[in-house]
């Protein structure tokens, strides 16, 4: 947790989001309630409020900022390598770095997805991070030489999001060997290159 002094230094709507990244990503969005985010944040009912609107703009807002975190740090990881082949295996080998984390709960948009009401901000910020992950794969897929690039796309994200699933699930990050070898396997397959290469 962060010092009282550089708390203090902060804005409302940031100490807002620190608090909603933090307590909605340990136990959920819908368990976690608005007086435990203002209490944890430091801030008067009022700056919620004002700064968001309500809880739902609250989690949208927590949400996006989840997901230009992931998406930077997918794209790092995919610019550092050279072909695209390497590039979609850089996005499970990130992925895999996040399961030994101790603070690792699984994908926040999975699970505030499952929780929200559908057709609303909170399921609409989900669908638009998982749009992003699949445009991500496809277009890797295309660059790669993948005879049916969105076919190869939507197996890798289904491969993404059950690998996340199931280093939870099962507390166990060694999964992330295995979601490794099986999309080097599909990519292989799609693209007709040695799953060595």
């Amino acid at each position: 947790m962060a010092s009282v002094q550089s708390t203090a230094k902060l804005s409302a709507r940031e100490r807002l989001l620190a608090a909603a990244n933090e307590l909605f990503y340990a136990e959920g969005v819908q368990s976690v309630g608005i007086d435990r985010v203002i209490e944890h944040a430091g801030v008067a009912k009022a700056s919620l409020y004002n700064t968001f609107g309500g809880k739902e703009q609250l989690i949208r807002a927590y949400l996006d900022t989840r997901h230009a975190g992931t998406a930077d740090r997918l794209t790092r990881a995919v610019e550092e390598r050279d072909t695209p082949r390497e590039q979609m295996l850089a996005v499970f080998e990130s992925q895999g770095r996040q399961f030994d984390r101790p603070d690792f709960r699984g994908c926040a948009f999975i699970r505030a997805g499952a929780e929200a009401s559908p057709g609303g901000m909170v399921q609409e910020a989900a669908d638009a991070f998982r749009g992003w992950m699949r445009e991500l794969f496809t277009r890797l897929a295309a660059e790669a030489g993948a005879a049916d690039p969105d076919s190869l796309g939507h197996q890798l994200q289904l491969l993404y999001d059950g690998a996340g699933i199931s280093a939870l699930m099962d507390h166990d990050s060694t999964v992330a060997a295995t979601s490794h070898a099986a999309a080097t396997a599909l990519i292989a397959a799609a693209t007709g290159a040695s799953a060595e290469a």
